[in-house]
């Protein structure tokens, strides 16, 4: 096991920083918790050269009474960044790491080989972890009921697990019955569960869409302070949501030659339908994408437009885009009681700005990027006004109607 001494270890983190542009007070807050932390922790053991168990040994003793206090966490942050420097050579941005779930026992080795077959589909990451999680809901369920076996699993056992479920019980249904399916097939169970799983239907409830008012949106995008690089930067991301209508992680994965600055248009592929579109740079977005680049963008050789706002600088992500549109709304002023207040909701208002702009379903859906029409309709739900007109006029009844044999109502 590598072993370095820590002074030395501390002088390359510190140069790591430096190059990354990590800023002099975060600096020196890492050099005060490893002088307090560590290499007081090292000295008072007499131990001469770190390695990533004396760090685990120190960190062991970073609890007060059963729990992690803020101080505390930074004392372990400081150690993770020593860690990385030593194994990898570089320090990593802090991240949560997702939970792992395992697949134990013997029905946890049949469902491992529906997650080999669909790694080899080369269904993605996200895809495959989901099927993981509901898989191992489900195995835990199985083990707390006492089945062992796959042979033992029952459809009064799939409905129980499924109904009992708090959330996602139509991504539940579909899991499982991949897995039925792919056990059928795979001749790994006899018995065929296809007649159930036909008959076994759960739907997603009705919901109405949270959208904001065009004058709430003004106020949402007024309100963004562009005074700093991080500002900068989150309006420009909030102006591609509310005007364009993007999704997060379109917003994200934006790169430099998606935007023709010659034609006024930016090019993306969506990244959940896989669909390309061409949407108009209109004079606002297109001037604050230019702010940002020229006076809040960090110097950096990756071609996304838009970066983290802290060092070490990496290309933005979903969940940063998402986070900074939902500060900006919560922050802003508006009324959210009850609404979901991110990207999604930004595409809602625009999609019900359309609607009130009497433009066709064909046109709305364009400007989302939603593959189909029928997504666009559950739009409608927002608006009223927009489903009268749907109507069709009920024609007058002739008086006549009402005297003939007498004026009596007749079969």
């Amino acid at each position: 096991m590598k072993e370095v001494e820590i002074q030395n270890l501390i002088r390359q983190c510190v140069a790591f920083f430096e190059e990354n542009n990590y800023t002099r007070k975060r600096i020196e807050k890492y050099k005060s918790l490893w002088k307090n932390g560590i290499v007081k922790f090292m000295k008072a053991n007499s131990f001469v050269l770190y390695n990533p168990p004396i760090g685990e040994e120190f960190t062991q003793t970073c609890h007060y009474k059963g729990t992690v206090r803020p101080q505390e966490r930074e004392f372990i942050r400081s150690v993770q960044v020593l860690n990385d420097m030593i194994t990898l050579g570089h320090i990593r941005k802090r991240c949560v790491t997702p939970k792992f779930h395992r697949l134990d026992g013997d029905i946890g080795k049949e469902m491992e080989k529906l997650i080999f077959h669909l790694s080899n589909l080369r269904r993605s990451p996200v895809t495959i972890g989901d099927y993981r999680l509901y898989l191992s809901e489900f195995l835990h369920y199985l083990n707390n009921v006492n089945v062992q076996s796959i042979y033992e699993i029952t459809e009064n056992h799939i409905v129980s697990f499924v109904l009992a479920h708090p959330t996602n019980k139509v991504n539940v249904v579909s899991a499982l019955r991949v897995l039925f399916r792919y056990w059928k097939e795979e001749d790994i169970l006899e018995r065929d569960f296809s007649k159930f799983f036909e008959s076994f239907k759960v739907r997603h409830p009705e919901r109405i869409p949270s959208f904001f008012k065009k004058e709430e949106v003004m106020q949402i995008e007024r309100s963004v302070s562009r005074s700093s690089q991080t500002g900068k930067r989150n309006y420009a991301m909030l102006l591609l949501s509310s005007r364009l209508g993007l999704r997060a992680s379109d917003i994200a994965n934006l790169r430099f030659h998606d935007i023709d600055w010659d034609n006024n248009a930016i090019k993306v592929v969506m990244q959940k339908t896989l669909k390309e579109i061409e949407l108009p740079l209109l004079p606002d977005v297109g001037n604050a994408i230019i702010d940002y680049l020229k006076n809040g963008r960090p110097s950096s050789d990756i071609d996304q437009v838009f970066l983290s706002s802290r060092a070490p600088y990496i290309g933005a992500t979903r969940m940063m885009v998402g986070s900074a549109i939902n500060a900006i709304i919560v922050s802003s002023g508006i009324d959210v009681h009850m609404k979901h207040h991110g990207p999604h909701s930004l595409r809602h208002s625009l999609a019900s700005a359309l609607l009130k702009g009497d433009s066709s379903l064909p046109i709305i859906s364009e400007a989302p990027g939603h593959k189909h029409t029928d997504t666009t309709m559950v739009y409608l739900r927002i608006d009223v006004q927009s489903l009268l007109k749907c109507a069709n006029p009920v024609p007058a009844v002739a008086d006549g109607f009402y005297t003939q044999r007498g004026g009596a109502f007749y079969e």
